[in-house]
């Protein structure tokens, strides 16, 4: 809002701005009192110019006829606070909702006033585009953990945590699966543990099959747990035993709604896009002594292994991260198709691109991203709005483990894990011509993975 204010201590009138957000906790309805929390910027001419303004809006159009504002901002050392209202009149609706008259006052005191103007002309548009509903607040890290599996048959879901130790530079990852059988024969938990060393060969033991009994918080077997905050256990001579501390939102690489309603043949997500794990893994060859190593925990729910598939994901350092998976599905039709790309890079606190399908089906089916997935190399590249990328990994043979699954038909698949892998990542942006906008190289803490049937 703009227009004018006359300081009792000053015989003429200097310009006022008022640049305000608004947020309140519910929906306004006009019929009722809507309370909401002002933050923003209050500036006169000469005399302040304060960014940390605060105060609160009554909107309360119909029921008391008025719309109020208190505003409090620093002026010359000094706090005043600006209290002012529009009157709502059905006589007057286009001037009584525009207009703003107002007094400042100073412990109480009168120390000026003025009247502001909302200008319909140029800030009409702006202020309708600016409204946002936000979602509900995110469910916490600890609520992802929870088992998905109903009791249907022909279902399989993974808990799967993968971490580098910064300190000797090895990967770890630690993989707790249940299995129910598209027979109807009972569901069983099983699972592995493997350590990349930096230098060394790659070590590994599986665990199960055991029976699935079920735990609310998350994976729990007589073998091992993962559950909120902390995953132990053991498989031949591996014992693990570490404390997981999330670090920042969590992040969906399908569509949010996928996870929720499991209609497509599979769904990944990240209870936290971030974590650190402190505590021990000891294995046949030694013992990692892990504080605050970086890593993430995932989780996957559906029907089986795709046909092909190929997994990253990269840590790019503060707290920027890259997730990638690209699949062929084993569905009649959607196994000729080439591989579907879910792509979700977090940088400066926000995901792009803004949803999660955009990668896979483009715009009317143009634009996807596409994959080239093979071994010791693959890639990954496509467009979204101003930004382009691409993705080239790299799984070297001596830090490469092979393993096999079952799926719950009973048909076998493969897949070729890297917790040590390398990657190079460009991120450019469209300035008339493309750009560098940010790049990043990974060597040998890209955590990768790619199979087959």
């Amino acid at each position: 809002m703009l227009g004018s204010v006359r300081l009792a201590d000053e015989d003429r009138d200097r310009p006022l701005r008022l640049d305000l957000r608004a947020e309140a906790e519910g929906v306004m309805l006009p019929h009722r009192t809507t309370q909401a929390r002002l933050t923003g910027r209050v500036r006169i001419a000469g005399r302040a110019d304060d960014p940390d303004a605060v105060g609160e809006l009554e909107i309360s159009p119909l029921a008391r006829r008025r719309i109020r504002y208190r505003i409090t901002f620093a002026m010359e050392g000094r706090s005043l606070t600006l209290d002012g209202w529009k009157s709502v009149s059905p006589k007057r609706p286009l001037t009584s909702m525009t207009v703003l008259p107002y007094v400042l006052c100073e412990n109480g005191e009168h120390v000026g006033d003025g009247t502001l103007r909302f200008p319909l002309a140029t800030g009409l548009l702006p202020f309708l585009a600016s409204f946002r509903f936000p979602r509900a607040a995110p469910p916490a890290a600890d609520e992802h953990l929870a088992p998905r599996w109903d009791g249907k048959p022909g279902r399989t879901e993974v808990w799967y945590t993968t971490l580098t130790d910064p300190a000797t530079g090895s990967g770890v990852w630690l993989h707790h699966e249940i299995v129910a059988p598209t027979d109807g024969s009972d569901a069983y938990a099983h699972g592995w543990a493997a350590v990349f060393p930096k230098d060394g060969p790659v070590e590994h033991a599986r665990f199960g099959p055991l029976p699935w009994k079920g735990h609310p918080e998350g994976f729990t077997t007589e073998a091992g747990s993962a559950v909120p905050g902390r995953l132990e256990g053991s498989a031949g001579p591996f014992t693990w035993k570490l404390t997981e501390k999330p670090e920042g939102r969590p992040l969906h690489t399908f569509p949010r709604w996928s996870w929720r309603r499991p209609v497509l043949p599979a769904s990944h997500m990240l209870p936290a896009a971030r974590a650190r794990y402190s505590g021990t893994v000891r294995y046949g060859a030694g013992e990692l002594l892990l504080d605050g190593a970086p890593g993430a925990s995932a989780r996957i729910y559906g029907h089986g292994n795709a046909r092909r598939w190929s997994w990253l994901h990269a840590d790019l350092g503060g707290g920027d991260i890259l997730e990638i998976v690209a699949a062929v599905s084993m569905r009649r039709g959607l196994d000729r198709l080439p591989p579907l790309v879910f792509l979700r890079l977090r940088r400066n606190g926000r995901t792009w691109p803004r949803r999660a399908e955009r990668p896979a089906v483009g715009w009317a089916g143009i634009g996807r991203f596409r994959a080239d997935i093979g071994l010791p190399e693959w890639r990954v590249r496509g467009r979204a709005g101003l930004r382009r990328i691409r993705v080239t990994v790299t799984q070297p043979q001596d830090r490469t483990l092979t393993l096999d699954y079952t799926d719950p038909d009973g048909s076998p698949a493969v897949c070729r894990n890297s917790e040590a892998a390398d990657a190079e990542i460009r991120l450019e942006r469209w300035w008339g011509t493309w750009r560098q906008e940010a790049a990043w190289r990974l060597s040998g803490t890209a955590h990768a993975e790619v199979g087959d049937r």
